[in-house]
């Protein structure tokens, strides 16, 4: 086994998944150990993305309300962030197209895996089944991507 292969794909994946199967032919890596790297990688930043996520959001949370005191402070009027982003549009759009399952699946896959794990884990993080259509999307996706990238081109 390709270990330094192994360990570029995995810290790839937990940045970004999509990608991340990519350069498993060229390190000389089989179908299986890309494969089994890209969701090691991702499924390992989802773990920790996922149930961090209410430590993360309250800190930046907290960090927003902090500059925002300090500029009012020094009598400087803080820009208003626009709510309706393109982005929330497409999380919303698919939410209320696909459901949980969608959003467990596509979020971590389009976006990034820290990013889609925090959405999923707003959106859903009551539910029990959560985490593991999380970690079943992350491991259908990762087998897809190698698919395409080894049999394909």
């Amino acid at each position: 086994m390709n270990w330094t292969g192994f360990w570029s794909i995995f810290f790839l994946a937990t940045v970004k998944f999509s990608v991340s199967t990519v350069p498993g032919p060229r390190l000389g890596m089989t179908f299986f150990e890309t494969a089994l790297a890209s969701f090691a990688g991702g499924a390992s930043c989802a773990l920790v993305c996922y149930f961090a996520s209410d430590a993360i959001l309250m800190y930046f949370k907290k960090r927003a309300q902090k500059k925002q005191a300090l500029l009012e402070s020094q009598g400087i009027q803080p820009k208003v962030k626009r709510k309706f982003t393109r982005m929330n549009k497409m999380v919303i759009r698919v939410k209320m197209k696909f459901g949980q399952i969608g959003i467990c699946f596509f979020a971590p896959f389009f976006l990034s895996v820290p990013i889609g794990s925090m959405v999923v884990a707003k959106f859903y993080g009551k539910r029990w089944e959560t985490f593991p259509l999380i970690v079943l999307g992350l491991a259908v996706n990762a087998s897809l991507t190698s698919i395409i990238v080894y049999f394909v081109f």
